[in-house]
């Protein structure tokens, strides 16, 4: 191929493939494409993350805390108390502290946590039993009047101000009703059938109450007028939002992290502490390093016998072995009759047949005493010695 016909072949290349990034350019459509990739770290820790972010946009100065022990640092005028968490280990020291702060000038909010029981007249909420409201479920409750029937949003909680045509939605559980026997509410928010949230004043502050709090929560608080409501209750106050975090203990990270590790040092420990542990009974004194004498030796074999199998046992044995050399002396021993053979033993030992026949007849069973034993031992002896 010549250089000419190269170059023009190149030229062709480079026509074609910007008429080719052309054509495509002109069919090309861009648009964005937003990828969800779910909360993050913070927000799955903290349920009320997106709350507190959402009214420090509006101005309001908000703090989080996870017990009542920084309330007596707290000033109660301009101040706004939301407990939001769970309060089932409340002691009635600490609800007179509430009460105390309250009446002092702030403004305290906080979930019913119990239904009421009409059997104990009580509900067993401590700072719900306090304030004199009542809770129930709201299938309890009466069948509403045909005009509640007829709301738009039955399962909607109206919230009515002064000076405004339309009320504010709010999205509170309706599975609960709060019930004020006592008329001491000055303000409410209702369902079609239920009422969910109640204030009323204590000395210079008020509380409120309400059904539950999960409309305030990451996945709830951008619905309705859930944000408004939150910050209506809190405008021109400081907020401390009271709630617990669960995080991970040390000991979960451990096991989630290191097993082997653990299964090791609890092996060391249970060793330790049976290397450690107290014995029961005296200590056993450590044998002697010298060497015990052949007699000692035959005098505890014999003492081992005699406990275990008894004295016939011994004089078996003595018996056998006289009867065992009489055998090894005289040939046919053992053919003869009982009679020549204490013959033949008289005249192998020079003993008097008499005495034989007492040494070798069977012993009655019950028990020697310790003489007869003796003597019978020695008469044995005697006739061993003799063969």
């Amino acid at each position: 191929m010549s250089r000419r016909a190269g170059l023009l072949l190149a030229v062709l290349a480079i026509v074609l493939l910007g008429a080719m990034v052309a054509y495509l350019g002109s069919k090309a459509v861009p648009y964005q494409e937003i990828l969800d990739h779910g909360p993050s770290p913070e927000a799955q820790a903290n349920p009320y993350l997106a709350a507190e972010h959402f009214l420090r946009q509006h101005g309001i100065k908000v703090e989080h805390a996870n017990d009542l022990n920084m309330l007596p640092t707290l000033e109660p005028r301009q101040r706004s108390l939301l407990l939001l968490g769970e309060r089932s280990d409340m002691t009635p020291r600490e609800v007179d502290q509430l009460m105390n702060w309250t009446r002092a000038g702030g403004r305290l909010l906080f979930v019913a946590e119990a239904l009421w029981d009409d059997s104990t007249g009580s509900s067993g909420d401590l700072l719900l039993d306090r304030v004199r409201l009542r809770q129930f479920l709201s299938e309890d409750l009466k069948e509403p009047a045909p005009e509640l029937i007829k709301d738009r949003y039955p399962e909607l909680t109206k919230l009515y101000l002064e000076d405004e045509e339309a009320p504010a939605y709010v999205g509170f559980d309706t599975d609960f009703h709060l019930e004020d026997p006592h008329n001491l509410a000055q303000s409410w928010a209702n369902s079609a059938q239920a009422t969910h949230m109640m204030q009323l004043n204590h000395g210079q502050g008020s509380i409120t109450v309400i059904t539950d709090a999960e409309l305030w929560k990451n996945d709830q608080i951008d619905q309705y007028d859930n944000a408004w409501l939150l910050w209506y209750l809190s405008a021109d106050s400081d907020v401390t939002l009271l709630y617990n975090i669960d995080h991970d203990s040390l000991l979960t990270l451990l096991l989630r992290y290191f097993p082997q590790a653990l299964v090791a040092l609890a092996a060391l420990i249970a060793l330790w502490l049976w290397h450690s542990a107290v014995r029961h009974g005296p200590l056993q004194p450590p044998a002697p390093k010298a060497r015990r004498q052949l007699e000692e030796h035959v005098q505890a074999s014999a003492v081992f016998h005699l406990r275990h199998n008894g004295r016939q046992h011994l004089l078996r044995g003595l018996q056998q072995d006289v009867l065992r050399r009489a055998r090894h002396r005289h040939p046919g021993f053992e053919q003869l009759a009982v009679a020549e053979q204490w013959q033949v033993l008289s005249r192998l030992t020079r003993q008097p047949t008499k005495a034989i026949s007492q040494a070798l007849s069977p012993r009655p069973k019950q028990r020697l005493s310790s003489a007869e034993f003796c003597r019978q031992v020695a008469h044995l002896q005697t006739l061993r010695n003799a063969l």
